[in-house]
């Protein structure tokens, strides 16, 4: 569903919701039954930058896909490491694994920036706390 130009850093659901029901074929009726709403709400989401999550989880069944992805895509490639603290104030050190982290979509929408030279490899690791090494493993493994 998500192409190389996808953009993780503006996400409009309701376009990508619409975009879900045309791969899948449903139709408008199925979906009023569903919501048990007027065709005007429904095309009123598609629209719609952004959905409730009950909302959102109900399209996720409904079309069987999991859109909440494509958020936690967005805050492993945009949210800054946080530091987590106890009431006392001393700092928490939690087991730190990222492996696997990467989705197909995530990797191809790195490395289409990168072919492009939006960004440089510098900026990629800067910006999204990418080692170099994997950076250029996915180079050798995607040929980009």
């Amino acid at each position: 569903m998500l192409g190389k130009k996808f953009n993780f850093k503006q996400i409009h659901v309701g376009s990508l919701v619409q975009q879900k029901v045309k791969e899948n074929g449903l139709e408008i009726s199925q979906i009023c039954a569903c919501f048990g709403k007027k065709e005007e709400d429904i095309t009123q989401m598609y629209v719609s930058e952004t959905l409730d999550t009950d909302i959102l989880l109900t399209w996720s069944k409904l079309l069987d896909y999991n859109f909440f992805r494509i958020y936690s895509e967005h805050l492993i490639l945009y949210s800054p490491p946080s530091q987590a603290y106890n009431k006392g104030g001393k700092k928490i050190i939690y087991p730190y694994h990222r492996k696997n982290i990467y989705t197909r979509g995530m990797i191809d929408f790195i490395l289409e920036e990168l072919d492009s030279g939006e960004k440089s490899m510098q900026q990629v690791k800067q910006e999204y706390g990418i080692p170099k090494s994997t950076l250029h493993k996915w180079i050798d493994k995607y040929k980009i």
